[in-house]
């Protein structure tokens, strides 16, 4: 086992990430012989509408977790935003519009929150709580608690559905698994190549040491909460992209999914190591067990009892190295 760990191949793609994606196809291979019908192309379009906004979501928080933060906030933050972008359309704004200003609530809302956590020193736990129950409350006033239901492909403005899913000759095309997979590739940039990528890492390796060392620790995790919300907005667009219709009130469970998926990916909840590969990995898995767990005719409910296993074994397995190697 130790000569397969340290070989070239192995080193490069990162033995995590191996072990994830083996997890990943032997899921599909159990689910397809359990039901046969989950091999259909219907199922996988389906898993897939659920990976979309996950992924930003997992994407961002990845980020935050990176610094040794935490932020419970992104799933009411996505609908806070996909609710005042569907009661700007139905008021009369371009749908174009729309989706910027759909984004530009999520920054805005990661620039609150990462103003409170570098530049008002509270907790980060306590402070994304506030953020969350602001952004369900700032939604539902929006819109006077009412659901805002998004155009459908073939009415006016329909046309940005076409970033998730296009229907080319009756088919459906995944387009917004490609947008997905690139900005996961700029996020992988920034995070490992770039001067603000190293500096997010190493807040959450040694925060006291970056400081003493002349680094503006603020200026870096409030960078890392505007890239969360940023992303928070995206996911916004993925979701109605795919479900058309968003309540107020809602998006707590989705905060879990994306940190479950962030964690079994590889991020430490300590901060300083993160792998925006392995939360897309993992935003795959726990989109195909919803999916799964669906096609055998079982509630939802197995599905975080399945999750929360996966989570314990994940941090088990990081508290772990993180012992050997002190």
């Amino acid at each position: 086992m130790e000569n397969f760990k340290n070989s070239p191949i192995v080193k490069k793609l990162g033995f995590n990430r191996i072990i994830l994606c083996g997890v990943l196809v032997l899921m599909y291979i159990l689910f397809s012989i359990v039901e046969p019908s989950f091999v259909s192309y219907s199922r996988i379009i389906s898993a897939l509408n659920y990976a979309y906004f996950l992924g930003f979501l997992a994407l961002g928080v990845t980020f935050v977790i990176a610094t040794g933060e935490i932020d419970f906030s992104i799933g009411p933050v996505m609908f806070c935003a996909a609710l005042i972008g569907g009661k700007l359309f139905v008021d009369g704004v371009p749908m174009g519009a729309c989706l910027i200003i759909t984004i530009l609530v999520g920054l805005v809302f990661g620039l609150f929150s990462g103003f409170l956590v570098a530049y008002m020193g509270l907790p980060s736990f306590i402070s994304s709580m506030a953020v969350m129950m602001l952004s369900k409350g700032i939604g539902s006033v929006f819109t006077k608690t009412q659901a805002m239901s998004w155009p459908q492909s073939s009415g006016e403005g329909g046309w940005y559905k076409n970033l998730i899913k296009m229907n080319v000759g009756g088919t459906d095309i995944p387009t917004g698994l490609i947008i997905l997979l690139i900005v996961a590739v700029i996020c992988g940039i920034i995070l490992n190549n770039t001067k603000a990528g190293r500096y997010i890492l190493c807040l959450g390796s040694n925060q006291e040491a970056v400081r003493l060392s002349g680094v503006d620790v603020k200026k870096w995790k409030l960078l890392a909460f505007v890239i969360c919300g940023t992303l928070a907005g995206f996911a916004a667009i993925a979701y109605v992209g795919s479900y058309t219709i968003v309540s107020p009130g809602l998006g707590d469970t989705f905060n879990n999914d994306a940190i479950a998926s962030c964690v079994m990916g590889g991020t430490s909840m300590s901060g300083g190591v993160a792998s925006i590969g392995g939360s897309i990995i993992g935003v795959m898995i726990i989109s195909l067990l919803q999916e799964g767990i669906l096609a055998m005719g079982f509630q939802k409910d197995y599905q975080y009892v399945i999750t929360g296993i996966i989570v314990l074994v994940a941090v088990f397995a990081d508290v772990r190295s993180r012992r050997k190697k002190n």
